[in-house]
């Protein structure tokens, strides 16, 4: 019945829903440092809740539990994936419990929601033979292409995401260890060594195709444009995908791609899973865990072909 009383939408938020929403946002940078992407999502989200809710004429603070199922309703019937309705969820419960501890509200409405189930879908690897297809793709007798190198090489050496790769400054490479210093989810700081090939392509990009690519102009910024400016996720991702084409790679792709096979091929090289962990800067080792499966399934597949009863 909730769902159906709360069909009407308004054009924008109740002003002091808007507000509430805001405090929240600043809470949440104060105390946990969220990147700006983070808070983005979140914003994105609540206000989504908020002006759903102005139809029905119902403050936000004032939502029930009816009204919170009514509107993942609507929006699960809109299309809406279970993953997408999991994260909405965890957006308007974490909201609710701040609001609960400033004693706005007496009682959380998303206390007793149960998000949806989610199955844990493998991330897709490149086999170590489609890497080193991917990585010879560019052409590097140019500045672009030997930039592209050494961000393909730094990427599946690293095992960074794409948005940390972009984002890196002169003053997180230390050359003479090797490594590089990582600024995370939740400003979480790591140490990842580069190896040999990725500083190698490192050194010869930041002595010759970076200086070509600023001419006289400066910045801290490693990874630059033709334009002297830094590279986006989305510019990047476009050249991966056009170099996936050039290496005859017929597998879809992601912009993590490279981050999973490099989780992947260590594990199947040996690696304990705390240090892959650690490389890949995530806070809880379950998250980690899921690379374990694609490493089972790959000695399956071996098997299957090797054995002589596979």
């Amino acid at each position: 019945m909730a769902a159906k009383a709360a069909q009407p939408r308004a054009e924008s938020p109740e002003p002091g829903a808007a507000a509430r929403i805001e405090a929240f946002l600043d809470a949440l940078w104060l105390e946990r440092g969220l990147s700006q992407s983070t808070l983005t999502a979140y914003r994105t989200d609540l206000l989504g809740f908020a002006r759903w809710l102005a139809g029905t004429g119902t403050p936000i603070e004032s939502a029930q539990a009816g009204l919170v199922l009514g509107y993942l309703a609507e929006r699960v019937q809109g299309g809406a994936r279970p993953r997408s309705t999991a994260r909405l969820l965890s957006s308007l419960r974490r909201f609710y419990r701040w609001l609960l501890r400033e004693a706005v509200i007496q009682r959380d409405p998303t206390a007793n929601v149960q998000p949806p189930r989610i199955g844990h879908g493998l991330p897709n690897a490149l086999t170590e033979a489609d890497v080193e297809a991917l990585l010879n793709a560019p052409s590097t007798q140019d500045p672009i292409g030997l930039r592209d190198r050494a961000m393909l090489e730094i990427l599946y050496a690293t095992g960074l995401r794409v948005s940390e790769l972009v984002s890196l400054r002169l003053s997180q490479l230390n050359t003479r260890q090797g490594v590089v210093q990582v600024v995370g989810k939740g400003d979480r700081e790591r140490l990842v060594p580069l190896g040999d090939a990725a500083l190698d392509w490192l050194e010869r990009y930041v002595t010759s195709g970076r200086r070509a690519l600023l001419g006289q102009r400066l910045t801290a910024t490693v990874f630059v444009t033709a334009r002297g400016a830094g590279m986006t996720r989305q510019a990047f991702w476009y050249r991966v995908r056009r170099y996936a084409v050039v290496a005859g790679i017929r597998k879809p792709l992601s912009p993590h791609t490279l981050r999973h096979s490099f989780a992947t091929h260590l594990l199947n090289h040996g690696a304990d899973l705390r240090v892959v962990q650690l490389l890949l800067g995530h806070s809880d080792l379950s998250t980690t865990q899921i690379y374990t499966h694609v490493a089972r399934q790959r000695l399956q597949e071996l098997h299957a072909v090797h054995h002589p009863r596979g």
